[in-house]
């Protein structure tokens, strides 16, 4: 087995893998003050809930993933507590940290590659691989980010947007006589009151928005629509992705199985 952690602003996506199939998925909050400790009780916990006996599970004698454990952050302080579960309690799992120097296999045209999200490049070598290239993630979490795939698998660069729920967020602070709202779908696009107003401008403002950029963005790749391929992922794309027109695939454990293409490269 392999486990595979994303740890993304808002939530953390882990996944066991038995060789290619994805047997077990989690989502826990992302959490910049959980402790090392706290991180490999909680680990310990989940692969807990695979059951015994461990080796018919595919883990070690310890209930550990026996393949080992890869991991992409964007949280630089949740980053470190976890590289110190992965030395001081996983220290005899193979395991590895997608970072600068790491092979991804992925060549990245773009000004300052160090600058690109460790994600992002797992995405776009889990979408070449997939569904080969050229190809568009987009990706819709915390923030909304589209990244471009061209058609040897390298990275050419992308956009970055404000996600669907911080936009909300911001507009609740922000506009006296507006408050939060469930993120649904609104009975239609012209609201009858303020929340539905409000699910309104996200739900189908969103998804013009990823409509909008990808067609933009295929335009300037100057390729046929046919010829590529829009994958999205992400914890919130279910919330737009019925009112997206643009998009041919939706795979929520893409960055999972990046993850694991990355292990597999560097084993």
């Amino acid at each position: 087995m392999l486990l595979c952690v994303d740890v993304g602003n808002s939530q953390t996506a882990l996944g066991l893998f038995d060789g290619e199939r994805l047997v077990r998925t989690w989502k826990v909050a992302t959490e910049e003050r959980r402790t090392a400790d706290e991180w490999m009780v909680l680990l310990r916990g989940l692969l807990r809930e695979v059951g015994e006996p461990y080796d018919a599970a595919g883990l070690d004698p310890d209930g550990l993933p026996a393949t080992g454990i890869a991991v992409c952050s964007t949280v630089p302080m949740v980053l470190n507590e976890i590289r110190q579960v992965l030395t001081r309690s996983f220290g005899s799992v193979p395991h590895l940290v997608v970072e600068a120097g790491v092979r991804t296999g992925v060549a990245v045209d773009v000004d300052n590659p160090r600058e690109v999200g460790t994600d992002r490049i797992v995405n776009a070598l889990a979408a070449s691989t997939l569904y080969g290239g050229p190809a568009i993630v987009v990706d819709v979490g915390t923030a909304t980010t589209f990244d471009v795939v061209g058609r040897g698998g390298e990275y050419l660069g992308g956009a970055i947007a404000p996600g669907v729920e911080i936009s909300l967020e911001a507009l609740g602070r922000r506009g006296a006589q507006l408050r939060r709202v469930e993120l649904a779908r609104p009975r239609s696009v012209i609201a009858k009151n303020t929340v539905e107003a409000l699910q309104s401008g996200a739900v189908f403002g969103f998804a013009a928005q990823i409509d909008g950029v990808v067609t933009r963005m295929v335009a300037e790749l100057d390729v046929p629509r046919s010829g590529l391929t829009v994958v999205a992922t992400g914890g919130l794309a279910p919330v737009v992705l019925a009112e997206c027109t643009e998009v041919d695939e939706h795979e929520p454990a893409l960055t999972l199985i990046g993850l694991r293409l990355v292990f597999e490269r560097n084993s």
